[in-house]
């Protein structure tokens, strides 16, 4: 593993340990800044486990003769989850706004 993935394996662990606790509050703001930073880290997770591009060349250039290619599907599957969590949090929003609207409160509670 280089540096570079650990530095960065590091900052995903840190945004899912603080989103986490961000969601399990029972403020409206600070659940969706949790999700928020839950989908940042599932996107930067996803680029660790693709590997580093360093050394390697695309995958269209057919002149080179490269053996070792980057694959373009883990970076297919995070616009995939940078779509999926905007819908997500676009729907959250909403959810809150309207739980807020009714209830007179930022407050998740039981009752």
């Amino acid at each position: 593993m280089s540096d570079l993935n650990l530095i960065v394996s590091i900052i995903a662990s840190l945004f899912v340990s603080v989103g986490i606790y961000l969601v399990l509050h029972r403020s409206v703001i600070n659940i969706l800044m949790g999700l928020g930073l839950l989908t940042h880290a599932t996107n930067l997770l996803i680029l660790v486990m693709s590997g580093s591009p360093i050394g390697k060349s695309a995958p269209i250039v057919l002149d080179s003769g490269a053996q070792v290619y980057v694959d373009p599907l883990p970076q297919a599957l995070i616009l995939t989850a940078i779509v999926i969590g905007f819908g997500v949090t676009a729907f959250m929003v909403v959810f809150f706004y309207r739980l807020v609207k009714e209830n007179q409160r930022t407050e998740v509670n039981e009752s």
